[in-house]
């Protein structure tokens, strides 16, 4: 499959990506992931090792779209649940351990 990652064409198969992460043990990370094999490998890590560029070159959003078109599983981070703000008598009633009305 034809993709572009930083402005950059590249002909990627599900089957060259796979030989090309053999061997290669991922790194440790919290943000998003692809799931080549059985392993979890941050995709920045994952995009370096496919078109051999710096990290800094392409974005995330760039490696994730390609490895799904492959057929890859790819894990994004969770949107954030907004965070209600308290107003100064709720936060004095929650520092002082009481029940907090809504």
């Amino acid at each position: 499959m034809r993709c572009v990652i930083a402005r950059f064409p590249f002909e990627l198969t599900k089957s060259g990506v796979l030989e090309s992460m053999k061997g290669i043990k991922p790194e440790p990370g919290t943000g998003e992931s692809v799931i080549v094999g059985r392993r979890h490998y941050p995709v920045k890590q994952v995009g370096q090792v496919i078109t051999r560029q710096d990290r800094r070159d392409f974005t995330a959003g760039e490696v994730l779209r390609a490895m799904a078109q492959l057929g890859f599983t790819c894990r994004t981070l969770p949107k954030a649940a907004p965070v209600r703000a308290l107003d100064a008598v709720q936060e004095a009633s929650a520092m002082l351990g009481t029940p907090v009305s809504v």
